[in-house]
């Protein structure tokens, strides 16, 4: 045996009764984060800044700007977070997207309850913040079409219809301009902005998002009015 080969042979002996150490899963814990916790920590910022903007322009918003100050804002702060955050967590900020985004093999199921209620917990921090910057005031005068626009029985049957259509709509977009391979493009957030704003111009209020309907509902209560009229996508 030459002394090269006594070399290597001896160092690739292993005493007997003695293993190797275990190698630890160091990547685990970022993985975890990566993938579970920034997402839904952008879904919570997103609804919170979203909702926060929507609700003050409609509370500061006044006669003669008519719809457009509530639509342009919303739509503009929509655009804005989802280009922002929409590489970490999707840019959903709204159940109805999140669950057609779920439909369409776009997200976990692990993750379509922990986005829903960010979006939800996040729907309220922004409405609270709006509520608690504005003057009593203006919040007093605002009116909140989610509470309002209904009057009678027979006009429920035409808004369940509007919000089905509008709400099929904002979907649409977003499933075709942001999910499917074919046909998504890197100017899906300013089309989704572009569709919420459409919709609020069109409709009265264009609640096709449960944030904005239950978040102003929450805080409404033993208040006086509700906080907004065109909350939300």
């Amino acid at each position: 045996m030459s002394e090269s080969e006594s070399k290597i042979e001896l160092y690739e002996i292993t005493p007997v009764g003695t293993s190797e150490p275990e190698k630890r899963d160091v990547s685990a814990a970022p993985l975890v984060f990566e993938r579970y916790v920034q997402p839904c920590a952008a879904e919570l910022l997103g609804s919170a800044l979203f909702i926060f903007i929507g609700c003050v322009s409609v509370i500061e918003n006044v006669e003669s700007t008519g719809r457009l100050q509530p639509a342009l804002a919303h739509g503009l702060a929509l655009a804005i977070v989802i280009a922002v955050l929409g590489e970490i967590s999707g840019g959903h900020f709204n159940p109805a997207v999140t669950i057609s985004v779920y439909l369409n093999a776009g997200l976990r199921l692990r993750l379509l309850f922990p986005y829903v209620a960010a979006q939800l917990c996040g729907g309220l921090i922004g409405a609270a913040l709006a509520k608690a910057i504005c003057s009593e005031e203006a919040y007093a005068s605002s009116a909140g079409a989610a509470f309002n626009t209904v009057q009678t029985d027979a006009q429920a049957w035409k808004a369940v219809v509007a919000e089905m259509l509008m709400t099929l709509f904002l979907t649409l977009v977003v499933c075709m301009g942001a999910v499917n391979e074919r046909s998504r493009t890197h100017l899906a957030p300013l089309c989704i902005g572009l569709t919420v704003a459409a919709d609020i111009l069109a409709g009265q209020n264009g609640n096709e998002n449960a944030p904005k309907q239950v978040v102003p509902m929450v805080l409404s209560l033993g208040l006086k009015p509700p906080v907004s009229q065109h909350e939300l996508h």
